[in-house]
Parts: C-alpha cells; sequence; structure tokens
C-alpha cells in the first residue's frame, strides 16, 4: 500500500503525541499537513473513537478513508511505506529495545506529563487557559471561559486513569527525576539513545518533554535543575529534517556505552511494574489496580489500552529469532525490563 502524500493529520500543539509524530515526520522527511484538531478543516473526514491527538486519515484494508491514533503502529506502517531515513534500528536487539523504550515513554512518562499538568494549580491554569486558544485565537474572553473551565475539569478528572493522585505524586516525581538524571549521562556519550541517529523511541521521549520542559511550569523548572543538555536536546530534536544520516550513525550493541543500561533500569523500576500490574487487575475483573513500584504503593483505575501496549512489547520479543532473543534476555538480565517476559 502506498502512503497517500501529503499525509493528513489533525493534532494540538499540547499534545505529546502530536509532536512526536510531527517531528518524526520532519526528520524522515515524509511530505504532510498538519490540521488543527476539531478545526473546520476535518469537519468532513472521518472521526476516530475516541478522538485523539494526532489523527491520521488513510486509507483501511478496503481502501476506505479511516481514522487512526496509535502512533507506535503508525511508525511501523510507514517504515514499510516510505524506508528512507528509518527510524528503527537495524540490528533487531536494538530493534526490540528501541520497541521497549519507545512504550516507556508512550505510557509511563506520560504520566509524568499528564500529574505535572493538571496535579499542580499553577500548572493546570497555564493549560487550562492555553490550550483554547490553540484552536482559535479570534474567540473573546467570554467566549473561551467556558472551554477553558471544561478542558481543565475534564483533564482533571482523568489524572485517576494515568495513576496521578495523592499517594502516587512523590513516585511519580522521583522517577520523572531520575529519568532526566540517566537521560542527561546517556546523551552525554551519544546524541540519541542508539547512536548519532534518532531512533523512535527518541521521539517517543521528546514528545513527552516538549510538555515536560518547554511548556509546563513545573517540571520545566525541575527539567532546568536537573538537565539543561536534556531541555536543549528536546528544542533540537524537534526539527531534524536537515540532519543528513547513515548507517554508520547506528551504535552496535557491543559499543553501547554503560549509561543505556542505566535507562533500562529506570524502565524496570516503574513501567515494567506498572503494566503487569494494569494487565494482571484487568484479567482479574478488578475495579482497581494496586501494586507496590520503587518499594511505595501504586493506585490507579485500570487503563485497558495499556494492556494492549503491553502486548505489543511482549509479542516483539517473541517474534525475536532465538539468537536475537537471547541477547535481548541477556541485556535486559538484573534490570527489571525481564519480568516482562518471564
Amino acid at each position: 500500500m502506498t502512503l497517500p502524500l501529503p499525509l493528513r493529520l489533525a493534532g494540538a500543539p499540547g499534545s505529546p503525541y502530536t509532536r512526536k509524530m510531527r517531528a518524526l515526520l520532519r526528520f524522515r522527511r515524509i511530505p504532510h499537513q498538519i490540521m488543527q484538531m476539531g478545526g473546520t478543516e476535518v469537519q468532513d473526514l472521518p472521526r476516530a473513537r475516541p478522538p485523539l491527538a494526532p489523527t491520521f486519515y488513510l486509507p483501511g484494508e478496503d481502501g476506505e478513508l479511516t481514522a487512526v491514533t496509535d502512533s507506535t503502529p503508525l511508525i511501523r506502517r510507514f517504515e514499510k511505506e516510505w524506508p528512507e531515513r528509518s527510524v528503527i534500528p537495524t540490528d533487531p536487539v536494538h530493534a526490540f529495545l528501541n520497541d521497549l523504550i519507545e512504550d516507556y515513554g508512550d505510557e509511563w512518562l506520560t504520566k509524568c506529563m499528564f500529574h505535572y499538568r493538571w496535579y499542580y494549580e499553577d500548572d493546570a491554569t497555564k493549560a487550562r487557559n492555553i490550550l483554547p486558544f490553540w484552536r482559535d485565537t479570534s474567540r473573546s474572553d467570554e467566549e473561551i471561559a467556558p472551554m477553558q473551565k471544561m478542558i481543565g475539569d475534564h483533564q482533571i478528572e482523568r489524572l485517576r486513569v494515568v495513576g496521578s493522585n495523592d499517594v502516587t505524586a512523590p513516585l511519580i516525581e522521583d522517577s520523572y527525576i531520575r529519568f532526566l538524571n540517566v537521560f542527561d549521562a546517556h546523551l552525554q556519550q551519544s546524541r540519541f539513545l542508539f547512536g548519532e541517529r534518532p531512533a523512535s523511541s527518541d521521539f517517543a521521549l521528546m514528545g513527552q518533554l516538549t510538555c515536560l520542559a518547554l511548556f509546563d511550569p513545573t517540571p520545566a523548572a525541575i527539567t532546568l535543575r536537573e538537565s539543561a543538555r536534556a531541555y536543549a536536546w528536546t528544542e533540537y530534536a524537534e526539527e531534524l529534517s536537515g540532519m543528513e544520516i547513515d548507517e554508520d550513525q547506528w551504535l552496535t550493541v557491543d559499543a553501547m556505552p554503560g549509561t543505556f543500561r542505566e535507562i533500562l533500569c529506570e524502565v524496570g523500576r516503574t513501567y515494567v511494574p506498572a503494566m503487569l500490574a494494569n494487565a494482571a487487575a484487568i484479567a482479574a475483573g478488578d475495579s482497581q489496580v494496586e501494586t507496590k513500584i520503587d518499594g511505595k504503593a501504586w493506585v490507579q483505575n485500570p487503563f485497558p489500552y495499556q494492556k494492549k501496549c503491553l502486548g505489543w512489547v511482549q509479542d516483539s520479543h517473541a517474534a525475536l529469532s532465538p539468537s536475537a532473543r537471547d541477547r535481548v534476555d541477556g541485556i535486559l538480565k538484573g534490570t527489571g525490563c525481564e519480568a516482562l517476559f518471564a
């Protein structure tokens, strides 16, 4: 199937996934057209269920135009239909580890993003005031006020879905600081996660950091305090269309610095127990996820979509050749990530 170019997507500047996909399309030099989510340009296009940003409009298996939202499967589809400037490492071991870290960014680091944006009043006030204007700056203050209240109320109510509450707040915030520290250390050794060119996992981290480092005041101050390097990297990684690349820019497995293992240990410390506990709660029909993460209590509502994401990561591991799987398992041993495949 050939990609319909330019790709059309509806997004929003405040969406980390919109920023993830926009930066990826820029780097890959895939022609694209970005429309405002909910704007007049998309009124006659198919609607995603639920409506999420970004939404791509692509032909389905029957050739009919469909609305598609899951960023990770979309990236893999684009790889097949637009092979130039790939964001999947060529070594199957690193390709799998890229899958794992991409999902960490999409499904754990996003908890940090959503927590900071809507848990703290200063952050929530900034977000609720600005987000509606991204759709239409011509609305009067009187017209925009109900939208500002509606968006704030709706998003704050959703904190329970991502697991942000008074019990989990310290855990989430500690995890963000640790992530910044291990990521900063790795950036001192390598421009991107897997070498001198970006992988899809880089864009997943960058998407969340466009909010955490660049927009929301509380985590932005933390980011500047802990890692000016990560702040600068985020702004740099949003526009890589001019970057020239070659295959030698992927690091080999044996050449990976020790800082990469520290990132995997952070993934195993937080993302892994959260994903496993969520899946177990859904399988058991429980109304609440309750577990320990990093020795601290974790409580949230079950999140069926994250069970689906866990299945993708486990399927990716199962699809490895026996020799590649042995190499992956050796790298993951002792990081906590191996529990995903026990």
